[in-house]
């Protein structure tokens, strides 16, 4: 123990000599409600830059090579091409705070602060797969660097018959839109035709398509959906591709902007494979909490440090359906 006499300052209380009261426990809640409540991003390639410096990933993207036949007595044929690559910058940074007094962190419930936790990892989880629902206007074969769903040439669709897909426009969505068995199957096919592996596929919808995949006969079937506990959002597996349920996926096109008759909000479910988009993590989430006497107060904080981009853009497809 080392005194001092103020104004000398051998006398602080800080991290170090008051570790032991610093509540570790919000950390590991928070981080434990914030792999929770992800869905998007963890079906996507991850990257970990944790303790390195630098604020862009160079990712190469080699081109696809050919099989060449190989003739008698002849040389192989050596192939030739200039690889690319994609640049993810960690340029997201987002915090959650909450300045606790102290008379509110002596009388209230211990339950307080398991809201606070879950929160906070709802909170940065949202974020987190709201920016990379937000990278789904740059997939289709050809990729964009579009930030709006109606300048992509193509590559998204609305369900428009039993087994029919139409390339989305705006002021076309209405309430008969809705998914369907055999246009779920045309979405599959569009990934197939592209050459995109089979394994690792996964379809994020949002709740009103849920509502109709219950209604299918065929889909409650042990065969084709897992009724059992959802987790992570899994509902479970439709031809191989794991069905998850977000409350997160994006708006497409509002009613009040949508011309179309009985027209109602419109929203983006996604078929991805996990290639298509990357999450970059340079800071996990991390909790701090420092002491303000000027309030009486803890000033609780948490936030994590990431960057996203898309990978391969033929590697996804989004399906506009009414909400």
């Amino acid at each position: 123990m080392t005194d001092s006499t103020y104004p000398a300052t051998g006398g602080f209380v800080d991290n170090t000599s008051a570790a032991t009261f610093i509540p570790e426990i919000w950390s590991d809640e928070i981080i434990a409600a914030y792999q929770k409540n992800l869905v998007l991003a963890n079906l996507v390639k991850k990257m970990s830059m944790s303790g390195k410096k630098g604020d862009t990933i160079h990712v190469p993207k080699p081109v696809r090579g050919d099989a060449h036949a190989k003739a008698a007595k002849t040389a192989v044929t050596v192939q030739a091409s200039t690889e690319g690559e994609v640049q993810v910058s960690i340029n997201r940074h987002f915090e959650y705070s909450r300045l606790i007094e102290d008379i509110t962190d002596v009388q209230a419930l211990s339950s307080l602060r398991q809201f606070y936790t879950e929160d906070a990892g709802y909170a940065l989880a949202k974020q987190v797969d709201t920016d990379l629902h937000s990278l789904a206007t740059g997939l289709g074969a050809s990729g964009t660097t579009s930030t709006t769903y109606l300048n992509n040439g193509g590559t998204f669709f609305i369900n428009n018959g039993a087994a029919t897909l139409t390339t989305y426009v705006a002021d076309t969505v209405v309430p008969a839109d809705i998914f369907t068995d055999g246009g779920f199957r045309a979405l599959i096919q569009k990934l197939d035709d592209e050459d995109v592996p089979m394994d690792g596929r996964s379809f994020i919808i949002p709740p009103s398509v849920r509502n109709t995949i219950m209604g299918i006969d065929r889909y409650v079937s042990s065969d084709f959906v897992n009724n059992g506990k959802v987790t992570g959002g899994q509902i479970g597996e439709l031809y191989g591709i794991g069905i998850y349920v977000s409350t997160n996926c994006p708006v497409v096109e509002t009613a009040a902007a949508n011309g179309a008759s009985g027209a109602v909000d419109s929203l983006g479910a996604l078929l991805v494979h996990r290639d298509a988009l990357t999450l970059a993590e340079q800071q996990g989430v991390r909790s701090q909490t420092q002491y303000k006497q000027e309030f009486l107060a803890n000033l609780f904080t948490s936030d994590t440090l990431y960057g996203k981009a898309v990978l391969r853009p033929e590697a996804g497809l989004t399906l506009v359906v009414p909400k």
